[in-house]
């Protein structure tokens, strides 16, 4: 494996620019290098017997099926870490682009061996965060029409949430808080430990003034206390509430406060939730259970 250093300074800032830190991808491609190799001496026994040493080829990366690409960049960083700057890599599309079954999303050339070694590894980053794009977009257009945003979720695989997060954004979707830091969330173990829903949101202004607070409610006689507030929360989250119910939440709230929709949330539903007028819909499922957009690599003869 290369160094950081020898990635090209216009990837490493692309990265950068996307929200995303370098040297922490850096981290998890080692670990991925490790899984695949763990003896430390970067022989994969297959390439190694049956390519020649000074064996070079030019790889295309496509789509197999529709969807949005998200990771491509990562991806890159994957050839840089094997072949270091022999490696070249061309057409490779912004994440974010839609394709169609059959769409070259990038070429990389270099060393043959080195190619098969980091192929895994670039698709398996590659295709999960496409994935997740892909299922951001589906949300973000049955939403369309709508002012209802969808929101991912800390539902994330450990270690991997800021580019499952990135993901999101790549497919048309808002990030909710990153971390429990970010932002205080009440839900209804809170409300239990502190006494209520009021206590609280009390206890929790008291101790960390100026962190922005979202409280969840199930009913609207929860959210009628929160409206009865001097100064209410900063977001108010819906839980399992039905279309109707939501409905009439929107109407009481009158745009006091940004309204989140969650729990029992499905794509079919979508439209209909937009409909309510709700501000936000959050769905765990783009990132804890989304299917992998299939793209594949292949040798050009």
């Amino acid at each position: 494996m290369t160094s950081l250093a020898d990635v090209p300074a216009e990837l490493r800032d692309e990265l950068v620019a996307a929200g995303l830190d370098p040297e922490a991808l850096w981290r998890q491609v080692r670990v991925a290098v490790e899984e695949d190799l763990p003896d430390g001496t970067g022989v994969d026994p297959t390439s190694w017997a049956t390519i020649a040493d000074d064996a070079t080829a030019q790889a295309v990366l496509g789509a197999r099926e529709p969807g949005v690409v998200a990771g491509l960049g990562v991806a890159a960083l994957v050839f840089h870490a094997f072949l270091g700057t022999d490696v070249r890599i061309d057409d490779r599309l912004p994440d974010g682009t839609r394709v169609e079954s059959g769409d070259v999303v990038m070429r990389v050339s270099g060393r043959t061996r080195q190619l098969l070694v980091a192929e895994r590894t670039a698709l398996n980053l590659a295709c999960h965060l496409s994935g997740v794009a892909t299922a951001t977009a589906r949300w973000v257009e049955a939403l369309e029409g709508s002012a209802t945003r969808v929101l991912d979720t800390r539902k994330t695989l450990p270690g991997l949430r800021a580019l499952q997060k990135y993901a999101v954004r790549c497919g048309g979707g808002v990030n909710h808080r990153t971390s429990l830091q970010d932002m205080a969330m009440v839900k209804d173990n809170h409300v239990i430990a502190a006494g209520g829903v009021l206590p609280a949101l009390e206890a929790i202004r008291g101790r960390f003034p100026g962190l922005p607070v979202e409280v969840e409610v199930t009913t609207l006689d929860q959210l009628d206390d929160l409206l009865a507030l001097p100064a209410p929360p900063e977001r108010v989250l819906l839980d399992n509430m039905d279309d109707e119910t939501m409905t009439e939440a929107v109407r009481r709230t009158a745009g006091r406060v940004p309204l989140e929709a969650s729990g029992g949330i499905t794509l079919e539903r979508a439209a209909r939730i937009g409909a309510t007028g709700v501000d936000y819909v959050s769905v765990g499922a783009l990132t804890h259970s989304v299917v992998v957009l299939d793209l594949g690599m292949d040798l050009v003869e």
